[in-house]
């Protein structure tokens, strides 16, 4: 039997960082808890009333953030604010699957068009790997606008 898991972040600023993620990841904010939110509705807006209603303190309301796939096939991704800075390379990082099926230069160039679109959400170009086969197939190093690394695979 397999168990079920979420992938969480140590960040500074959650809401911020679950923004970009959502965006990259197409995933989206649940509602909170026993409110349905009405389509058109930013779930982040629901969010801010059901804070305010539960009379949660300004210096409190992004103490965390959640994402879930609104497919249900992966994982819930949860955000939590940390007061120390990030200090070493990730033991554990995300694969962000941009070119799955493709190789060769077509693969590299979907790649190049995944890094555009992320560096402009803020993600940072680290370093392009380029194919070897039969081990490697290529690959972009990516930092998340927190500095935690993630590969374009």
């Amino acid at each position: 039997m397999s168990l079920e898991f979420q992938v969480t972040f140590d960040c500074h600023d959650p809401r911020a960082l679950s923004i970009f993620w959502r965006d990259v990841l197409g995933y989206v904010h649940p509602g909170p808890p026993g409110v349905e939110v009405p389509e058109g509705v930013d779930p982040l807006d629901a969010w801010e009333a059901f804070l305010e209603r539960a009379q949660v303190p300004l210096e409190q309301r992004n103490s965390s953030s959640a994402l879930i796939d609104p497919e249900g096939r992966g994982p819930r991704i949860f955000f939590q604010q940390v007061p120390e800075d990030k200090r070493a390379k990730n033991r554990v990082h995300l694969d962000v699957r941009s070119a799955p099926g493709l190789t060769g230069e077509e693969r590299m160039t979907a790649l190049e068009a995944s890094c555009e679109r992320l560096t402009g959400l803020g993600a940072v170009r680290v370093q392009r790997f380029e194919p070897e086969p039969p081990l490697s197939s290529g690959f972009i190093v990516m930092r998340d606008p927190e500095g935690n690394e993630f590969c374009l695979d």
